[in-house]
């Protein structure tokens, strides 16, 4: 982002998680309360970013592999004559896609506890900046109106 921009900045998608990445803005005189929020919000990032990679890499290739097995299975190629990319039907990949979702079920429970904690954390912190804003802004008002 340019240096005299004042928002966060939302990337394209990563092409391992498929995450928009975020660069976060960071304001000049930001308060500890504040960098302790960004911060939050970076890790969540860094750790949705972490297992989405992750989640994917090994879903593609278990895919493959599924759909190799499958055709090996019925004695066809992976490709056909004219090249193309043998595929099954929907029915097949329903059957993998079960597969998957069942075997991976404690991952993705881990995963949404932890994420239900760090956003809760975020939440928490995101009250608090906003109440010390509200505060500060309160005590600015009234020292320039009051005086």
């Amino acid at each position: 982002p340019p240096a005299h921009s004042c928002n966060d900045w939302i990337g394209p998608p990563d092409k391992h998680s498929n995450l928009r990445p975020i660069i976060f803005y960071v304001p000049p005189e930001e308060s500890p309360l504040e960098r302790r929020l960004r911060e939050a919000r970076q890790e969540a990032q860094a750790c949705d970013q972490r297992f989405w990679a992750r989640h994917n890499r090994t879903f593609c290739q278990e895919k493959e592999e599924f759909i190799y097995s499958r055709l090996k299975a019925k004695g066809l190629e992976v490709r056909d004559k004219t090249g193309q990319k043998a595929t099954l039907n929907a029915e097949e990949m329903a059957d993998f896609y079960k597969d998957f979702l069942s075997k991976n079920f404690r991952k993705h429970m881990q995963y949404n506890r932890d994420w239900y904690k760090r956003n809760f954390t975020i939440t928490f912190l995101m009250g608090q900046v906003a109440l010390a804003r509200a505060l500060r802004w309160l005590r600015w008002k009234k020292k320039n109106t009051g005086s």
